[in-house]
Parts: C-alpha cells; sequence; structure tokens
C-alpha cells in the first residue's frame, strides 16, 4: 500500500521509472499486437480466398460447412478453457482493474489462447475486429511484465492501461486515440504519471506499428469540401439518428446474447458453431460482408446506390451482432465504424437526392457518422472524435465531429441505453455469480480525485459517510502531502488515496465512483 502512494506522491525519480516501463511495454505489447494485426490480415485474405473458390466450386459447400462447423466447435473449447478470452477483452480488462476476475487464469495462457481464437474467427469470415482483441492482448503483455518488474499493485495497473493503449495505438496507428481510450474507458481517471505513462507506451507501440505498415492513415476518403456552417442543423439530425440506432445496436446485441443462453441445446463449445456457419451462408451469397468491413468501405460510394447501401447496413448489422453475440474472440471496434459508415452513407444520398447538397460532401457525412455512431454506443465521444481524425489523418472535421458525436452521445443518453462495455462487463458479472465477499487480512488502495459537484466537495472527513471496510489515509492537494483527521475538508482536485479490504475492492470503488460524481447539482 505504501508504495501505492509513493508513485503519485514520492520523488520524480520514481515517476520516470514507471514512465520508462511503460516504454518497455509499449515496445512489447505493441510487437505482439503487430503481429496479430499481421496474422488477422492473413486470416481475412485466406477467408475470402476460401469462399470465392467455394463459389466456384460448388461440390465443395458440405465439406466446407464440416469445416466451418469443426473451427467454430474448436473456438468454443478455447472460450471453455479460459472465459477470458470471449468477445473483445475490454470487458474483462475494466473488470480486473475494478478488482473483479482474481481467479482468472495465468496471463500468457489468455494471451495466446485470445491470439489463436482471434485468427480463426477471422479466418472463419466473421464480422469481427481486430482493435479490441489487441487492447486485451496489450494488456496481457503488460502484466506479465508488471509482474516482473512492477513495485505495487498500483504500478501494474498503470502498466496495464499502458498496454491496453499500446494495442489500440499499435491496431490502429493511433496512440492519441489509445491514450483517450485508456483514459476514458479503461482508466476513468488520471493523473501526470498515468499519463505520462499511458502516452509513452502508445507512441511506441505506434512507432513499432509504422515501422511494418507504414504511415499512411486507415482511411484514404477523397474529401475537397467542408460541410458550409448554415447546414450544421443537417449535423443535428444526423447525430439524432446514431443516437437512436446506436441504442438499438446495444440492445439488439444484449438481446442476442440472453438468445444464445436460452436455447436449451447451444452451450459454450456449441453457440460458437452459429456464426461460423452464416459466414459459411453468406460467403456464398453477399460476401462483402465478411471479416471486419474494409471492403465495404470500398464500396460506399454515390454510384452505388441508397437501397444497395441500405441492404449492406441491415445484412452487417445482423451478422455483426450474431457474430459478438456468441462471445466469439474478436472485438466490435471496426465493425462499429463500418456500420456507422454505411449509416452516413445513406444519409448522404438522401442529403444529395432529395435535398440538393452537393455530391462532393458525400463522404463527408460518412466520416462524421463512424463517430457518431461509435460514440452512442460506446458513449466515449473523445475517443471516437480523436480516433476518426486520426484515421482519416486531417483535423478539418474537428467541429462538425463534436457537433455530431455530442448529439449522438445525449440522444442514446435519453434513451437509456447503457454504454456497451458496461453492458457487457454486468453480464460477465452476473455469470460469475459473485456472492457476499469475506473480508481478507489483505489490504489494497483505491484512489480518486474529487470532481466539481461531487459529494467529497467541501466537506470535512467525518462528516462523509464512507463505505465498509475502507479507510481515508492520504490526501494530495498539488504538493502538499495532507495526513487526515476528522476536520480536514476536501476539496475538488485532491488526490484521495483509501486503504479497503482486498475482497471488497469492487464494491468499495463502485461506490466511491457514484459519491465522487457530479451530481449535487445536477
Amino acid at each position: 500500500m505504501k508504495n501505492n502512494y509513493k508513485i503519485l506522491t514520492d520523488d520524480n525519480s520514481r515517476k520516470i521509472s514507471i514512465i520508462f516501463k511503460s516504454l518497455l511495454v509499449g515496445v512489447a505489447a505493441g510487437s505482439v499486437a503487430v503481429l496479430y494485426r499481421l496474422t488477422l490480415t492473413y486470416a481475412e485474405s485466406f477467408a475470402f480466398m476460401m469462399y470465392g473458390f467455394l463459389r466456384n466450386n460448388l461440390l465443395f459447400i458440405p465439406l466446407i460447412l464440416a469445416s466451418l462447423c469443426i473451427m467454430g466447435y474448436f473456438v468454443g473449447f478455447l472460450i471453455s478453457k479460459d472465459k477470458m478470452i470471449s468477445g473483445s477483452g475490454i470487458p474483462q480488462l475494466e473488470g480486473i482493474l475494478k478488482g473483479h476476475f482474481r481467479k482468472r487464469k495465468h496471463w500468457l495462457h489468455t494471451l495466446c489462447l485470445k491470439f489463436l481464437g482471434g485468427a480463426i474467427a477471422i479466418a472463419g469470415g466473421l464480422s469481427l475486429g481486430r482493435e479490441g482483441p489487441s487492447i486485451q492482448i496489450g494488456a496481457c503483455v503488460a502484466e506479465g511484465i508488471g509482474n516482473k518488474i512492477g513495485t505495487s499493485r498500483l504500478e501494474r495497473k498503470i502498466l496495464m492501461a499502458s498496454g491496453a493503449s499500446a494495442g489500440l495505438a499499435a491496431a490502429f496507428n493511433a496512440p492519441l486515440a489509445g491514450v483517450i481510450f485508456a483514459l476514458e474507458e479503461i482508466f476513468k481517471y488520471f493523473s501526470p504519471v498515468i499519463l505520462l505513462s499511458i502516452m509513452s507506451a502508445a507512441v511506441a507501440a505506434d512507432f513499432v506499428s509504422k515501422q511494418v505498415f507504414g504511415i499512411a492513415p486507415i482511411f484514404n476518403f477523397q474529401v475537397t469540401e467542408a460541410i458550409p456552417l448554415n447546414s450544421y442543423w443537417l449535423l443535428i439530425i444526423l447525430g439524432i439518428c446514431l443516437g437512436g440506432l446506436g441504442a438499438f445496436y446495444n440492445y439488439a446485441l444484449l438481446s442476442v446474447q440472453k438468445l444464445y443462453t436460452k436455447v436449451k441445446f447451444l452451450n459454450t463449445r456449441t453457440k460458437v458453431i452459429v456464426p461460423f456457419v452464416l459466414a459459411g451462408i453468406l460467403g456464398l451469397t453477399f460476401p462483402i460482408v465478411l471479416g471486419g468491413g474494409h471492403r465495404i468501405i470500398e464500396e460506399l460510394t454515390p454510384e452505388n446506390g441508397i437501397w444497395f447501401l441500405i441492404i449492406i447496413f441491415i445484412i452487417k448489422f445482423i451478422f455483426s451482432v450474431v457474430s459478438f453475440g456468441s462471445g466469439t474472440p474478436g472485438g466490435i471496434f471496426f465493425p462499429l465504424l463500418v456500420l456507422g459508415a454505411a449509416i452516413g452513407a445513406i444519409f448522404a444520398e438522401i442529403s444529395i437526392n432529395y435535398l440538393g447538397f452537393d455530391q462532393k460532401l458525400f463522404y463527408n457525412f460518412v466520416i462524421l457518422a463512424m463517430a457518431g455512431y461509435f460514440t452512442a454506443i460506446v458513449r466515449a465521444p473523445i475517443t471516437g472524435i480523436v480516433l476518426i481524425i486520426e484515421m482519416t489523418g486531417s483535423f478539418n472535421h474537428m467541429l462538425p465531429l463534436t457537433v455530431v458525436a455530442v448529439t449522438a452521445y445525449v440522444v442514446a443518453d435519453l434513451l437509456k441505453s447503457p454504454p456497451v462495455y458496461e453492458a457487457l462487463l454486468d453480464n460477465l458479472l452476473a455469470k460469475e455469480q459473485l456472492g457476499e465477499e469475506k473480508e481478507s487480512n489483505k489490504k489494497i488502495t483505491v484512489e480518486i480525485i474529487v470532481q466539481h459537484g461531487s459529494h467529497f466537495e467541501n466537506l470535512q472527513v467525518k462528516m462523509i459517510k464512507w463505505p465498509q471496510k475502507c479507510l481515508l489515509v492520504g490526501v494530495k492537494r498539488g504538493d502538499r502531502e495532507i495526513i487526515p483527521k476528522g476536520d480536514t475538508e476536501i476539496k475538488v482536485g485532491d488526490y484521495l488515496v483509501i486503504l479497503a479490504d482486498i475482497n471488497s475492492e469492487s464494491k468499495i470503488r463502485e461506490i466511491i465512483n457514484e459519491m465522487n460524481e457530479m451530481n449535487k447539482e445536477i
């Protein structure tokens, strides 16, 4: 516990040490994430080649379908051996950092099975992305390094968040998005040392990635004009549509997950067969929707017409929720962006054909819709905006991106749609059937930064109703370290260090975070 507190209060040498360790994590995690990205690139090429061969040699259909069933069962077998590899891995990582999943498998076991399962899923053509698994793989590498050189539990957590940031940076060539995502979605708060550590890892991983994949952005849209300011009312409408469709995506995904559990003849090993068989059918009939969706992006042009775009969206939507809902190792980042791009293309067609907008603005709507749809589903607006900026290599869309993302966020929130990763984590914890926690002799520290409008603001320590099994042991205010007493008054920006029972960590974190939310005046 003492080391945890020193990380953020002690001399600069300790902070510099963490930053250098994060650089090491960035290089290592980035290298593994790059290898995973390369593997999935070849796996997706194999899938398109396999289904192309099958369409020209229909006699092999029974053999390929049987092979897909075997592949699906094998991936399900991998999941049964380590449940931490199911899905994207981001909810699992968030759970670990919150104190859940203490009895999980060794990090190397999870890394290897995640790598293998994700590669097989993409080779089968499933509608999954590489980004979520890259984040989990990066965190696994960081956990291994942290177990060797981490000096405290908090330092190991910082390194895991750094590994996650490195994984996303390597997957998308987007270091800033990796940093923002780690802070906005995974760590939930930051201090200078946390920010610098995560940033160091992301930059190191991005450098490794660019050595292999080059410096070109992921998307290369030909945008020649900006949307006129007097037409920004249309962006509000786009944001409203994206917010509603994003909320529906979350509802559909969670419903499909429940449906898989209700079908009696499907279990962990057999339910993954379903998306593999669906991939086989679509590989024969509508192969453009296979994989993450890179080929769909290529088909999003004004020439293809609105009905073709609508069909692409509907089929890709269904295929994505069936694939991810099964628990198959794979992410939803890129499929979400592709679905958002399809919505943007449909919206652009309507605006051009019926509202008289210039056809040159087609790709503007595609780009804006990607960020808005991502924001509505994940509820990480800053990540969505920065990610699209880095993936397109242009800062020219900053203002319209913000308008669309904020509107989509508000609409999804008004519809009471839960952030997708929080909902998925809740489902995982429900499956774990976590019982009443027994008190332990082991203690950990919970750290928060007091927000404006929180329950702690301007209250004395003795006036605060603290959760059971915890004790405030330290307050850092700027460069001052304060030993808290009953009459110590908590101020906005104070860094609170709370000693807690290790078995009650997740519950205490949840209560403390709720108390720290801006709820006094809202």
